[in-house]
């Protein structure tokens, strides 16, 4: 089955560590996209506010460099931008590249360099990572669990919507959740977390966050990380169907996609790579889901936010 992964961190890895699209190192290389019948795959640019004062200028270094590996692949993988780009990949046999920006902070609070990153094909915007900047607040350790979004942040949303960019409330703090919640006029993602009433981590969302996510027609991406799974060491389908099944019925099917964040967590899973998802098909197949359901999370529902947003 074809599937729509909203995020992984590759293209930051592959800048980092000196790889490229194809190596075997990587969860997700263009070779086992293709093996595991993807439809798109997402590609984070994480920026770690860390490492660099100038988010925009590191930014521009991990763009760059993935702009490169997907132009040499430019046979198999293509950047995308909306459903329609998607629908003329896919008629030609090559995967759809969506591009997203981990951190906020990458436009330093100003509206031109959100409509400078919007012209380069970014479509989903992460608010936040672990640091809070200019934006708003992260949710690591629930430091700032009740900070909402800055006057600078609910500023940028509105251009974030008016563009047609997804806000994407995954590493943010409750209160700027329901920020968004309040004021989005589309719908909006958690692109990569679980439920906190399975897993108590504050990368999670509680049953209230995912009805008022799922009320306002947005998705949330499976995390298979570990620590946002469960106790386990290696992530196994049982604890990433355990919270299948709670979000299921807490915010019904239509909430519920895939964030394997691949590339991004250090521990193993039992679908190894984007080429196992198969593995995740036969497991809901296995536990009562049935075709209709199982195209929803892993393609159909965030095609319907796409559709919704995206220009």
């Amino acid at each position: 089955m074809n599937f729509i992964d909203l995020h992984c961190d590759t293209a930051s890895k592959i800048y980092y560590d000196e790889l490229n699209i194809e190596s075997d190192v990587c969860k997700v290389n263009i070779h086992k996209l293709k093996e595991g019948n993807a439809l798109a795959q997402v590609f984070a640019f994480f920026i770690d506010q860390s490492i660099t004062k100038t988010p925009y200028e590191e930014f521009l270094k991990v763009y760059n460099n993935f702009n490169l590996q997907i132009n040499k692949h430019s046979s198999e993988i293509k950047i995308v931008k909306n459903l329609k780009e998607l629908e003329s990949c896919k008629k030609n046999g090559k995967v759809g590249a969506f591009l997203s920006i981990e951190e906020g902070e990458v436009i330093e609070g100003e509206v031109e360099k959100l409509r400078n990153v919007y012209q380069m094909g970014i479509r989903i915007l992460t608010i936040t990572w672990n640091y809070k900047n200019k934006l708003g607040y992260p949710n690591a350790g629930f430091k700032y669990q009740n900070n909402g979004l800055t006057e600078k942040g609910i500023e940028i949303l509105e251009e974030v919507e008016t563009l047609g960019i997804i806000p994407d409330a995954s590493h943010l703090s409750d209160g700027g959740f329901y920020n968004l919640a309040k004021l989005c006029k589309k719908p909006f993602i958690a692109s990569h977390s679980n439920a906190r009433a399975i897993t108590n981590h504050p990368r999670n969302l509680t049953d209230e966050m995912i009805r008022k996510l799922s009320n306002n027609g947005g998705v949330m991406g499976i995390n298979f990380c570990s620590e946002f799974l469960g106790k386990e060491k290696i992530s196994s389908l049982e604890d990433i169907l355990v919270h299948i099944k709670h979000i299921k019925n807490v915010g019904g099917i239509d909430v519920i996609s895939l964030g394997s964040d691949f590339d991004g967590i250090d521990n193993e899973v039992e679908i190894r790579d984007c080429s196992k998802f198969n593995k995740l098909y036969v497991a809901l197949k296995e536990n009562g889901f049935n075709e209709s359901e199982i195209e929803k999370i892993f393609y159909k529902n965030t095609m319907r936010v796409f559709n919704e947003v995206l220009k």
